[in-house]
């Protein structure tokens, strides 16, 4: 009988890692450690997935890994597909990365999805929580303006909003060709511009201009100068009539097939469009002693 192997499963995040529960039998030792967030990807064949494994003990392991995919629902789990992945090599007290290309069916909304990742032998060695989504996000820009060619200035000279916004054919002004002194449309969009941009020069004032104006604006900034330079994720400058919402590029890194940079670009268009000013965290009351 081949030695059971303990394997724990985490799943890389930008910002916070998920680290898949580990279901093993009672002799494979304790159980992972959860975290409550999913992974987010739209649905579509071969979305691409970091997996850590970790052998923590004396004896190399070598296994056939197959996944199982289930569709999550309040009540019930529906079973969808058990899939073969590969065959498996962890040396002893050896920790490796896998990347893995996984397919989600179609969804019309935010969908959970549960993976179990199990060995030949039908092993439980980990669970991995999925959230996919539609891949109509971008939509809801469609919805927060008349569709208009002149109610969307984009100016965006490192290309990381062009890209989603074609795709999701939004009707946009591409301002590195025309003026952006002269925008007066619903709202403007500004990628990182850099020192050697020929934009960079006087982008503020301009941008300051545009807003006075009563133009909205999203900015995402370049990355700071110095790495270690405390900076807030995004925050808001009232400008007379309009709003300037300022953010930071990773909030919308891979725009194209992050669904949470899309869910984010969109939460700043509705601030910038429609602001409110920011309250406090509701706390919930202490329990009576």
């Amino acid at each position: 009988m081949k030695r059971l192997l303990q394997l724990l499963l985490l799943l890389s995040l930008s910002a916070r890692p998920l680290r898949a529960q580990t279901n093993a039998p009672l002799l494979m030792a304790a159980v992972a450690e959860t975290d409550t967030t999913a992974l987010a990807v739209f649905f579509g064949p071969g979305k691409m997935i970091a997996l850590t494994f970790h052998n923590p003990t004396q004896a190399d392991y070598t296994g056939d890994l197959h996944t199982r995919l289930w569709q999550a629902s309040s009540a019930t789990a529906i079973p969808l597909a058990d899939t073969p992945w590969k065959t498996l090599r962890v040396v002893a007290h050896q920790t490796v990365l896998e990347p893995a290309a996984l397919d989600f069916p179609p969804v019309n909304v935010p969908t959970t999805f549960i993976l179990q990742w199990l060995d030949n032998s039908n092993h439980l060695l980990g669970t991995t929580r999925v959230l996919v989504y539609p891949t109509n996000l971008l939509d809801e820009l469609k919805r927060l303006l008349p569709q208009s060619g002149d109610n969307v200035g984009v100016l965006d000279p490192h290309r990381l909003l062009i890209p989603a916004l074609n795709l999701a054919a939004i009707p946009f002004i591409n301002l590195a060709e025309g003026s952006l002194t002269h925008f007066s449309g619903r709202l403007l969009l500004v990628g990182p511009c850099l020192p050697p941009d020929p934009e960079w020069d006087g982008l503020s004032g301009r941008l300051r201009d545009v807003a006075r104006n009563g133009t909205p604006i999203v900015w995402f900034q370049p990355p700071p100068a110095r790495p270690d330079q405390p900076l807030p994720s995004f925050y808001v400058v009232p400008e007379n009539r309009a709003t300037v919402v300022v953010a930071q590029p990773e909030l919308v890194a891979g725009l194209l097939d992050q669904p949470q940079s899309q869910l984010n670009l969109i939460y700043y268009c509705q601030l910038a469009l429609h602001p409110e000013p920011f309250k406090l965290p509701g706390l919930n009351p202490l329990p009576q002693l």
